[in-house]
């Protein structure tokens, strides 16, 4: 039935149990199914969709921003969104974050458990784990735009502050305090390190361009309490490398390090194998013309680039036909093959977030994930060519998500 949903992620555990989900259009919600690779998933539910427990006199919170997933290997299926905060008169005021337990034997959100982690205004949460130890991080999108992390050590239980992938990096901190975007957080299972990329402009372009040209990687070997910045890639001043996310994957076999980013003219993947020591020189694995949101997953020797593309020469072409690509590294050759099997998408697609004022029906970014079992390749992507709905007379498309499996 067509809510119409958005922005999705995917997440596996350990035992193949299947996790997506979904930012709906109608009305404002993050939907979730569960399943196993391979089947259509069943609904498990709305998540944060009643008031939450919101610290202030009239203040009412909702979850219905942007979100992801995770499976750990306890069975716990967590999430973490963004929430509105409304004032006692039902304005909005600001965003908080914050995470949803759910235990393995839970059937639908009334099983499930939430607590809001930050309401100081938040934006963009992502989240990782390793075991019991669950890491949530997002960004201030009020005081500094730095990154945040939280961390618990007891299954998403409680929350305490963890380490900060910017501060305390001398010349890095100066570029990114306001001026930076962050991608997944990621644990490495083969070492227990935590990484967190990130994208920031320079000191001289703060206040006069969101466009980020440099491409960060921050290391802890202390499961999150300090972090080493390393610079993965720098480009010209007001070069918008930001289209959007550094995506990284840690390959759980090998503990193979992959990030990936866009310039809009090709997508480029950096690989280290040394657990984030060192990084090759970032090559070209795309072929089409325009290509948007890269993300990146790996498995057992392989990995797995996945983006939007189109032969249009820009993002802005109205008539511009987009598809969904998928990038393989596979016994050291690169192959690229497409996951969609009709265009995703017919028309411009708007990269300024929340200040687009139209063509933004795919929002910020989709996901893919290895599934542990078969070792085969999941896709949740955004469509908007299935549906429409009317807004004030005008009929406007309204996206769907779709899953594809690798056969």
């Amino acid at each position: 039935n067509s809510t119409g949903n958005s922005e999705p992620a995917i997440a596996f555990g350990p035992d193949g149990r299947m996790a997506v989900d979904g930012l709906s259009w109608l009305p404002e919600q993050v939907n979730l199914w569960t399943g196993h690779f391979g089947s259509t998933p069943t609904y498990f539910g709305a998540m944060d969709s009643q008031p939450l427990p919101t610290p202030g006199r009239g203040r009412t919170t909702l979850g219905d921003g942007d979100a992801d997933l995770e499976i750990a290997s306890t069975g716990t299926l967590h999430l973490a969104d963004l929430d509105p905060i409304f004032n006692g008169h039902g304005s909005f005021t600001q965003l908080a974050v914050s995470v949803t337990n759910c235990p393995a034997n839970a059937t639908g959100p009334g099983g499930c458990s939430t607590q809001i982690l930050d309401t100081a205004g938040a934006d963009r949460p992502w989240m990782t784990s390793l075991g019991r130890t669950v890491w949530v991080a997002y960004h201030d999108s009020r005081n500094s735009s730095l990154i945040r992390v939280k961390k618990s050590i007891d299954d998403g239980r409680t929350w305490i502050r963890s380490g900060n992938p910017i501060t305390g990096q001398g010349g890095v901190t100066g570029s990114s305090t306001f001026n930076n975007s962050l991608g997944p957080i990621v644990a490495d299972p083969t070492t227990g390190y935590v990484f967190e990329a990130f994208m920031a402009g320079e000191p001289q372009t703060k206040g006069s361009s969101g466009n980020y040209n440099n491409v960060y990687i921050a290391r802890s070997t202390d499961g999150g309490a300090t972090y080493t910045d390393h610079l993965l890639f720098h480009a010209p001043p007001f070069t918008a490398l930001n289209n959007f996310w550094p995506a990284t994957a840690v390959d759980p076999v090998t503990g193979d390090v992959y990030v990936t980013w866009t310039d809009l003219h090709g997508v480029v993947v950096t690989r280290s194998g040394d657990h984030g020591a060192t990084w090759s020189t970032p090559a070209l694995v795309s072929t089409a013309t325009t290509t948007v949101m890269p993300t990146v997953t790996a498995r057992a020797g392989k990995a797995d680039v996945l983006y939007y593309a189109s032969n249009a020469t820009s993002t802005d072409d109205p008539g511009a036909v987009w598809n969904v690509y998928d990038s393989r590294l596979s016994n050291g050759t690169w192959t690229v093959s497409k996951v969609s099997n009709t265009p995703n998408r017919v028309g411009a697609i708007c990269l300024n977030g929340s200040a687009c004022t139209s063509d933004r029906e795919l929002l910020d970014l989709f996901e893919a994930a290895e599934d542990p079992i078969s070792g085969k390749l999941a896709v949740i992507y955004t469509d908007t060519t299935i549906d429409t709905w009317t807004v004030q007379g005008t009929t406007r498309q309204l996206p769907e998500i779709v899953l594809a499996f690798e056969q």
